[in-house]
């Protein structure tokens, strides 16, 4: 588990300091701001981060907007523009790009909270989220705690156990998380590494460590097969 990593992009550094400054007081990671154009996508490369923040007009030639394309195109992360020049034009630039979330200049600290919170859910819902408070964007799935979304890689979960209307989430570190959904739902916006066994459960099968006729091994906790499962578990791992 780790927190949502935020990259700021502002050529006034006293600026993206306090923009930074305040993601750490809201719980979020920073990265090193970057202050134009080539800086951004070094970081992006670098650190992959989970959304970013844009202030549209950048010194030299290429822009925020650029930056904003080149996500599009090239990494696909959500990202939030950020100006002091909410003007006509301005916001049909930004537009073309269809950013999930807006955000002017000057802004308190629970507009920039909001605007994240909208950036995340607005992205999300291309791909499927699963509730309000639990997203998935790429192979990670960003869970609501204490009103902040905390990112779980699909590589860090071992299985997935339903509990009636909510679905405990085991993780490597064997810490438990626990969401509002159904294994039905979640199934469908998980990879392919994952698959349904029982009822009950959803395995990673990267952690499949034992099949036999009614269990497999996940690392070293034993859980069961249903039987019409079988089949498709034993096709996952080539033994049919």
């Amino acid at each position: 588990m780790s927190k949502v990593k935020i990259l700021v992009v502002e050529d006034e550094l006293i600026i993206a300091d306090d923009i930074c400054d305040t993601l750490n007081d809201l719980g979020y990671e920073t990265l090193e701001p970057a202050i134009n154009y080539t800086e951004a996508l070094i970081r992006i490369e670098e650190e992959k981060p989970d959304i970013a923040i844009l202030d549209i007009q950048l010194s030299g030639k290429k822009t925020g907007i650029d930056i904003a394309k080149k996500i599009r195109e090239s990494y696909n992360f959500p990202f939030i523009f950020l100006t002091s020049n909410a003007d006509k034009f301005t916001l049909n630039q930004a537009k073309e790009v269809m950013p999930p979330a807006y955000l002017v200049k000057p802004f308190s600290k629970d507009e920039l909270y909001t605007s994240i919170e909208i950036a995340l859910f607005n992205f999300s819902k291309k791909v499927g989220e699963v509730d309000d408070n639990n997203l998935i964007i790429k192979d990670s799935l960003f869970v609501k705690e204490k009103g902040y979304y905390t990112k779980i890689n699909f590589d860090e979960i071992l299985y997935l156990k339903s509990a009636h209307v909510y679905i405990e989430i085991i993780l490597k570190s064997q810490k438990k998380m626990v969401i509002r959904t159904s294994l039905n739902d979640i199934l469908e916006k998980l990879n392919d590494s994952f698959v349904r066994i029982h009822r009950g459960y959803i395995i990673n099968t990267k952690y499949l460590s034992q099949i036999t006729q009614t269990s497999v091994k996940i690392n070293k906790e034993e859980i069961p097969i249903g039987k019409k499962y079988k089949e498709d578990i034993l096709k996952r791992v080539n033994l049919i």
